[in-house]
């Protein structure tokens, strides 16, 4: 029994014990989940659903208490409440008293909104309609100002027009016809102002093709006027230092500062251009613009670049050289204002493509030419363009390449057209001696040329000691000399003085010196031409120095620079050869003259039975001719060239009257053709020593004109000589007779007989005793004879 009891009281123990834990949970407002799933799990639900009673009851319990100790509170509180519901009652019974007093009111009110908003939806309908309106009639002022600005060709105000329409109405434009005919109108108008600023665009490009030709000639005769400027002050510069003066110029110590009125070729109008550009670019379509000029310049450059064939390139080449300038020239004009119409390569592009061009035209051109004068007038124009366009900054290189590889082609027209003029003068001069008769001929002639002897004015009239050849030469040289500047300057070279020289050596050797050679083996001049030739041959050796400075005047370079030693030409030693020729022509043709008189085998008596003590007649005529020679050489010559004419003339001599002894026309001679043979020896001896001291060439020569006769005058001593067997002796032959040759001598004594050949004179001397004389000249004769 008490162990149920005790068994219940443990189950109700923890029954209360699980009912607590229950309790707290569902007080806690946990989740109960657990308990129930595990209550089920453990197959005691019972247990849990009394729990879950205990649980209620206990807390009906709690209400229970609660309620009994509220309850007073509750009565007030229904109390109020019931009171308040009174009140609702009589509130909402007012409510609908007001509120039917309010409706009988307004109905009125009503009436008159609905009036209110009828009026109000008409005046917003009216207020609509006269905003559209007003947006058409806009529109239509816009339409019809675009119109007159059409008409009136205003492209600008037609674009700015119909972008406000595009951009502000074309969205608010109520009528629908209306815009449908505006956006069909756009596209046209704007294709019309297209095609209408392309039209004006190509009549600029017409005009400025026009155009360009004047406003090249106008750039270019400006740098011609800069470049004779420059030359006149640089002139200038020139003789004030060769003055070694100070020479105080305007332009030396003030700022240059020349207001020029430009041509009014130069202010060519891109106006049509700048207004297209802006015209495209407000169109959105200015690279298509761009390119469009581009391409129609282009084109136009490659029809300006064609050279016709209707007229000779001389003739059109300034027109042709010209519009490439003016071309360019707006080229580079629009390149800096336009705003990016054209870019810097596009512009080279079409430089180079023009430069192309001329460069093949020149080339074709200078190698058609056949005038120097032509090919010159071409270069300095080409020159001109390269200076013009080289302001704007385009390269010439190329250009002044072509001038240069045509230098040879030049100098080789202009040598051939100097070698006609040189050979015309050489062949009109008569080799005379020039008169000069006033001062103003002196300076012109000689003092221009450096060919005087002496600083000193000479009287007047002058006769120079050269003929019209050499002043007429020099001209032909300076001319050459200024012909070659003139084509060098300006071009590829900046120190072309070397080049100048080079071709100024060759004209010289081979046009001066040639001509010269030709006209002296020509074998058509006299002997005073001849003279007169060397003469001038050494008068033009000495204006070489001259030529050589007057280059390196026209070539802008010091004076100092053209008289060192490597600078000379080497004409001057070609020169110097041919006046050598020159002299052995002057004595060919003296000894041939000589020999007209001469004529020993003629106009001596070889056996003559009378002794002539004053000569042969022969003589006097050779001696007056040498007289003349002499002076006229003494005249023209230097005296170096004067000493080989006396010493070449008289060793002639001297060999005529051996060879007269060793001729075969003269079988035998005796004593007295020997003694007029030495009359005549000691009237030359006297002529030569007489002429050698007058001209005071013993001041320079050791060598006097008698000792050019000493084989003649060895001979008639030994011929004279009473022991003429002495020649055999060394010491006596190398005193007296070292010029006379064995065999000569030989040849000439067997020739020699001493006495005249009479018709008795065999008979008379066959049995006379023989003279010392003979027996010494027979011994001489078997000595040379064992000699021999």
């Amino acid at each position: 029994m008490d162990t149920k009891i005790r068994r219940r009281s443990e189950v109700e123990v923890g029954d209360e014990g699980e009912d607590l834990v229950l309790a707290t949970l569902i007080a806690n407002g946990d989740d109960l989940s657990p308990l129930v799933r595990h209550a089920f799990e453990m197959g005691r639900p019972e247990g849990l659903l009394r729990q879950l009673n205990y649980v209620v009851k206990k807390k009906e319990t709690e209400i229970e208490e609660m309620c009994k100790m509220h309850y007073e509170e509750f009565i007030l509180a229904v109390d109020e409440l019931r009171g308040m519901l009174v009140d609702a009652e009589e509130l909402k019974s007012e409510l609908q008293s007001d509120n039917f007093k309010l409706q009988q009111v307004g109905t009125n009110l009503l009436v008159k909104l609905e009036e209110l908003f009828e009026s109000y939806s008409v005046k917003k309908n009216v207020t609509e309609a006269i905003k559209m309106t007003k947006n058409c009639i806009q529109v239509l002022e816009l339409c019809v100002k675009c119109n007159n600005h059409i008409s009136e060709g205003q492209f600008y105000p037609i674009l700015k027009t119909v972008d406000l329409l595009e951009k502000s109405y074309m969205e608010n434009i109520p009528a629908r016809a209306l815009k449908k005919v505006i956006d069909k109108r756009i596209p046209t108008i704007k294709s019309h102002v297209e095609k209408k600023v392309y039209s004006q665009v190509n009549e600029w490009m017409v005009h400025i093709r026009s155009s360009c030709k004047h406003i090249g000639q106008t750039a270019i005769s400006h740098s011609e006027s800069v470049r004779q400027r420059d030359k006149e002050m640089l002139e200038r510069k020139r003789k004030a230092d060769e003055q070694n003066i100070l020479v105080v110029e305007d332009q030396a110590y003030t700022l240059d500062v020349v207001e020029v009125d430009e041509d009014s070729a130069m202010k060519f109008d891109l106006t049509p251009l700048y207004r297209a550009c802006h015209i495209h670019s407000c169109m959105g379509i200015l690279d298509q613009f761009h390119e469009y000029y581009y391409k129609n310049r282009l084109l136009q450059l490659n029809s300006d670049l064609e050279v016709s064939s209707a007229q000779p390139f001389i003739e059109s080449y300034q027109t042709f050289l010209a519009q490439i300038v003016g071309y360019f020239i707006v080229e580079d004009r629009v390149l800096r204002t336009a705003g990016g119409l054209l870019i810097a390569d596009q512009v080279e592009t079409m430089w180079e493509t023009a430069v192309s061009k001329m460069t093949s035209v020149l080339d074709v051109q200078f190698s058609l030419m056949n005038s120097a004068t032509h090919l010159l007038r071409v270069k300095d124009y080409v020159t001109l363009l390269g200076c013009t366009l080289r302001q704007y900054g385009y390269e010439i290189g190329p250009l002044l390449d072509v001038l240069d590889n045509s230098r040879d082609k030049y100098h080789l027209l202009l040598l051939g057209e100097c070698r006609k003029q040189t050979v015309d003068v050489l062949g009109s001069d008569s080799y005379e001696q020039m008169v000069i008769k006033k001062d103003a001929d002196y300076e012109n002639i000689v003092l221009a040329f450096s060919l005087q002897t002496s600083d000193i004015m000479p009287a007047f009239p002058y006769v120079a000691p050269f003929s019209s050849m050499v002043p007429d030469v020099c001209h032909i040289v300076r001319s050459f000399i200024k012909g070659s500047v003139d084509y060098l300057s300006y071009g590829v070279r900046t120190g072309y003085f070397d080049v100048v020289r080079k071709y100024l050596d060759k004209f010289l050797i081979e046009v001066v010196n040639e001509t010269l050679l030709d006209t002296i083996n020509g074998g058509n001049i006299s002997v005073s031409q001849a003279m007169q030739i060397s003469a001038n041959i050494a008068f033009l050796e000495r204006a070489c120095d001259f030529f050589t400075r007057h280059a390196a005047q026209q070539c802008g370079i010091p004076i100092r620079s053209a008289e060192k030693p490597q600078a000379s030409l080497t004409a001057k030693v070609l020169l110097n050869t041919s006046m050598d020729a020159a002299y052995i022509t002057l004595l060919s043709l003296v000894d041939t003259k000589i020999n007209e008189y001469m004529t020993l085998t003629e106009s001596v008596n070889w056996i003559s039975e009378e002794t002539k003590q004053n000569g042969n007649d022969y003589m006097n005529e050779v001696i007056f001719y040498l007289d003349s020679l002499m002076s006229t050489a003494q005249q023209i010559l230097p005296l170096d060239a004067m000493y080989k004419v006396g010493t070449g003339a008289l060793e002639h001599i001297s060999d005529t009257i051996v060879a007269a002894f060793l001729s075969d026309s003269i079988k035998r001679f005796n004593a007295n053709a020997v003694i007029s043979i030495n009359s005549d020896l000691k009237m030359l001896e006297n002529f030569a020593d007489d002429r050698f001291y007058s001209a005071g060439l013993d001041e320079i020569y050791k060598k006097d004109f008698k000792s050019c006769l000493k084989e003649a005058r060895q001979l008639v001593n030994l011929l004279s000589s009473s022991q003429p067997e002495n020649f055999m002796n060394p010491v006596i032959r190398e005193k007296n007779y070292y010029v006379l040759d064995y065999k000569k001598v030989a040849t000439i004594c067997d020739k020699f007989k001493d006495s005249a050949d009479g018709i008795f004179g065999s008979l008379s001397n066959k049995n006379t005793k023989q003279s010392a004389k003979k027996k010494s000249m027979d011994v001489l004769k078997k000595r040379l004879k064992d000699f021999n």
